[in-house]
């Protein structure tokens, strides 16, 4: 099969990234349409090509390698945000931030968290992304996920929620979500959202690169109800470096790109914090960015 339009070689991934490390995509494509994502979809998986999805670049980690594959952004028409009735169409690669904010205007409740959940609608599907109490699941009406066989239509239930995950495959990738929502007052709406907008800037750090938490809050008992941030602050790792890579002095969760930090930095900085809070705590944090491309975990990442 020949290669699609629009296709582009050794692609600098760490641009698209918020943390901004990492290295190339061997292929990089910005579909604008259903039909040229289905037609990008069925090149890579008839050439065994590995599919890398770059939604906000807020939650990824590139590979200093880069990636041997072809990764995809979402543009045109998949990243579009429109009212349906009492509810929002978004394109898989809108942002989830301006969903809620022209939700807001349009007098439509129910998405008010996305405005703190600094990604895409797909990104937030494939990752389950709550935030302060809202329930993505709760406001999802259905799902359009692309693969290199089609387009199927899924409803929440069919999409495998878990903590910080949901089902969808390698080769899957959410081309539209629909969201129901319901009426209210603008004004109300928009009171909410400034809110949670106040409670975001209190509590994490802005301005900065980094790719937001690093690690999931952990279920272990042996956690006491503390959170990933609040057990790596106990474990002493709130302003900790490795090379160019910090946990922030603001929220101990997050890791900042102080200039010309590489990934391998950062995954030397997550594996020390790891081994501390597991001395202290006997908890073992996962990780809750993504990593795209092949990547050498440091030894001390297997505890």
């Amino acid at each position: 099969m020949s290669a699609p339009a629009g296709l582009e070689r050794d692609f600098p991934l760490a641009r698209l990234t918020t943390v901004r490390t990492g290295g190339p995509a061997d292929w990089f494509a910005r579909p604008g349409t259903e039909a040229e994502l289905l037609g990008l979809l069925a090149w890579a998986g008839g050439d065994g090509l590995a599919l890398g999805i770059v939604g906000s670049g807020s939650n990824l980690l590139v590979a200093d390698d880069g990636f041997r594959g072809l990764a995809l952004k979402l543009d045109g028409d998949l990243a579009t945000i429109e009212r349906r009735d009492a509810g929002l169409l978004c394109g898989g690669g809108a942002r989830l931030p301006s969903a809620s904010a022209k939700a807001a205007g349009w007098g439509l409740a129910g998405l008010e968290f996305g405005v703190n959940i600094p990604g895409t609608a797909g990104g937030a599907v494939r990752m389950n992304a709550n935030a302060y109490g809202g329930q993505l699941a709760e406001v999802l009406e259905w799902v359009d996920v692309a693969s290199a066989n089609g387009v199927e239509r899924r409803a929440p239930a069919q999409l495998g929620f878990v903590y910080r995950g949901s089902g969808l495959g390698a080769g899957e990738v959410v081309a539209r979500v629909a969201f129901a929502l319901q009426p209210d007052e603008p004004e109300a709406i928009k009171t909410r959202l400034e809110e949670m907008r106040g409670k975001r800037r209190e509590a994490q750090p802005s301005g900065i690169k980094t790719f937001g938490s690093t690690f999931k809050n952990p279920e272990d008992e042996r956690a006491g109800g503390r959170s990933a941030g609040q057990l790596l602050e106990a474990a002493g790792c709130r302003g900790l470096k490795q090379g160019g890579a910090r946990f922030s002095e603001k929220h101990a969760n997050f890791v900042e790109n102080l200039g010309e930090a590489t990934t391998a930095e950062v995954l030397e900085l997550m594996a020390e914090g790891r081994r501390r809070v597991h001395d202290r705590f006997g908890v073992v944090l996962e990780p809750e960015v993504q990593v795209l491309g092949e990547v050498e975990w440091p030894s001390g990442w297997h505890l």
